[in-house]
């Protein structure tokens, strides 16, 4: 029990410097918000919902997993490594991939929605 509720004071900790310190998460975290506000503006449907709440769940998380990434390189090395480049640069990518995914689902879902109040 007592493991638990460290394990969860651990894991609030790192969503708050992730939230607090992350440029990127902040923004995402917006578009995040965004996204709920407008699916509770056009009364999304259940299928919608999920998988806005996974789009947003999944671009967070791998915004969380590319900082780990950053930070464990950055304590590894401060010089200039190629490999250390492309271990971010891969990292990143795969947060940008997510973050285009998730842009195209946000449009076929909100796009005919919004189209019928022009």
């Amino acid at each position: 029990m007592f493991r638990q509720s460290l394990s969860f004071k651990y894991a609030w900790n790192g969503i708050v410097y992730f939230l607090r310190y992350g440029c990127n998460a902040r923004i995402q975290l917006v578009a995040a918000i965004l996204a709920i506000g407008m699916g509770c503006l056009l009364n999304l449907a259940r299928g919608e919902w999920i998988a806005i709440i996974l789009c947003c769940a999944m671009v967070l998380s791998l915004e969380m997993i590319n900082t780990s990434i950053e930070k464990i390189c950055d304590l590894v090395t401060t010089e200039q490594n190629p490999l250390v480049k492309v271990i971010k640069d891969v990292a990143a990518g795969a947060v940008l991939l997510s973050a285009v995914a998730s842009l195209v689902i946000g449009i076929i879902i909100f796009l005919p929605k919004l189209l019928i109040f022009i």
